[in-house]
């Protein structure tokens, strides 16, 4: 099939466009006009999905514009390849969810889906980009509209959540700003022709650098991602945000914006930095098995619903560290599939979690009660598939990724190093099986807590089973975690070769070069 070039930025200005059509038209449109530019979106993005062909090794749809020539080299250079284009697709079909899903907000209807729109073109321009400049503003434009869709529609601390959120996300961009130009001056300095940010020629000349180099850029940006994904210790702005933000935003906050940090994670940190995985990928996989336990055991204390699934996030982004760090084809290929099905089953359980808090008007487990299963037979089932989901169950999204995790992570070739790589590996991989056991524990008995028991005297009459529209979002998020998980091979012949590609690229240099940089 033909692949236009022109394609993503089509997808780009979609958005763009919407954003200014919504905030200029009445009122009473801003809804209906969020719907067609995120179906529109959808789309595309459908349109880009089934053009793109798998067999080709490289960028797709590539399409660059020169802007500026000095005092640095900085273009418009869009183009995907089987990983980004999934999450783009993802992207598209959880903001189509999170719109449908807004129906609650009755206020400013303009401003937010305004924002709405905003937020999605800097988390689809982040999937897209290949200049890094590029990729840097708009990784940082989410701020603006994330920060004021939870100051604005959040709950009672929705300030202080709004507000940090925003200090933790800007200090890792200043760490990331840091990391870019770091990563320029010294290519520059070696070589001025070598110094760019094209993010293509960047993967086959920053690792060219001397292994010091090397791990100061990485740094810049390893702990931007991590702050984003979130990750332990940097991770406590994620609870405040989510339980604070609307159930809508919520969704686009796990479902998307916590896989941008994923994605940099591989596109940048893995790509540019092989070195610095050969000798630490081993102490990654050991931080993502604490996030993965600690996060769990964390879970198992929380008394509001809404902040279980938070840090639920926080523990299966482990999972994507525990992967990458493990550097073997299928430790990065479950990486990707973690993204893809965290993705949809969080935005299905906030949604889920949404749907309880406009009935009950309370998202603390103890003043709820249980026995809501009768009261909301629908809602039960798709709350049930969503908590299968998220602990793992066979069949279903959440088992493949992390399968393919554990896979990777025991076939590591860093247990070829060194016995005391060998040991530390073993830990994670068994610390990590502990938080799968943690993970079933606090999601059974949420479902428990919720579904289960006698309904409380205050709730009968007064409760209603799922409306058309929810009906629409949670079978959508529902059938798509089933379709992944009974054919997951649907998705990963998109990026197989482009995990392989890079795993490649990293353990070929631990085996076969004879003089790494020093």
């Amino acid at each position: 099939m033909e692949q236009p070039q022109i394609i993503l930025t089509a997808l780009l200005l979609t958005p763009l466009v919407g954003t200014a059509a919504i905030a200029l038209m009445p009122e009473a449109f801003a809804r209906k006009l969020a719907i067609l530019f995120s179906v529109i979106m959808l789309v595309i993005s459908g349109y880009a999905w089934f053009s793109f062909n798998p067999t080709i090794k490289g960028m797709q749809f590539v399409h660059v514009v020169n802007w500026i020539s000095s005092p640095f080299p900085i273009q418009y250079h869009v183009g995907v390849d089987g990983f980004s284009l999934a999450l783009v697709l993802l992207t598209t079909f959880v903001t189509l969810m999170s719109v449908l899903a807004s129906d609650s907000i009755k206020e400013r209807q303009r401003l937010y889906y305004s924002f709405v729109m905003m937020l999605t073109l800097s988390i689809l321009g982040v999937f897209v980009s290949l200049d890094l400049l590029q990729f840097f503003v708009l990784y940082e434009l989410e701020l603006v509209p994330m920060y004021f869709l939870i100051a604005i529609w959040g709950g009672p601390r929705r300030d202080y959540a709004a507000m940090k959120f925003l200090l933790y996300t800007f200090f890792g961009g200043v760490l990331m700003l840091g990391g870019i130009l770091f990563l320029y001056t010294h290519l520059a300095i070696d070589n001025p022709t070598a110094a760019t940010f094209d993010m293509i020629k960047l993967a086959t000349r920053a690792p060219l650098l001397p292994k010091a180099t090397q791990l100061i850029a990485f740094l810049g940006f390893f702990l931007a991602f991590i702050i984003k994904l979130p990750s332990f210790p940097f991770h406590t702005w994620l609870p405040d945000a989510h339980v604070e933000a609307p159930t809508p935003i919520s969704m686009i906050l796990a479902g998307l914006l916590l896989k941008m940090g994923s994605y940099g994670l591989v596109r940048i940190c893995m790509d540019f930095f092989p070195y610095v995985f050969i000798d630490y990928g081993h102490w990654i996989m050991l931080l993502g098995a604490f996030n993965i336990v600690w996060a769990a055991m964390a879970c198992l204390v929380q008394k509001d619903m809404k902040r279980v699934i938070a840090l639920s996030s926080v523990s299966h982004m482990g999972f994507v560290l525990l992967g990458i760090g493990s550097i073997s084809a299928a430790g990065v290929n479950g990486a990707i599939f973690q993204m893809i099905s965290h993705g949809v089953i969080s935005a299905a359980l906030f949604f889920l979690v949404g749907t309880v808090y406009e009935r009950c008007h309370t998202r603390q487990i103890d003043e709820i009660g249980g026995g809501l299963a009768n009261e909301m037979p629908t809602l039960f089932y798709l709350w049930m598939l969503a908590t299968m989901a998220n602990l793992g169950l066979p069949g279903l999204s959440g088992f493949v990724a992390e399968a393919a995790v554990f896979y990777g992570a025991y076939t590591s070739p860093l247990t070829a190093i060194s016995q005391p790589n060998h040991a530390l590996i073993q830990t994670a991989i068994v610390i990590a099986a502990t938080g799968v056991i943690l993970t079933a524990g606090y999601m059974l008995w949420l479902l428990k807590r919720l579904f289960y028991d006698q309904l409380l005297p205050k709730w009968k009459g007064h409760l209603t089973d799922a409306t058309a529209n929810e009906k629409l979002v949670g079978w959508a998020l529902s059938l798509s975690i089933l379709a992944l998980g009974v054919y997951p091979m649907m998705l990963i012949n998109q990026y197989l070769w482009v995990a392989d590609s890079i795993t490649r690229g990293v353990t070929s240099r631990m085996y076969i070069s004879a003089n790494p940089p020093s």
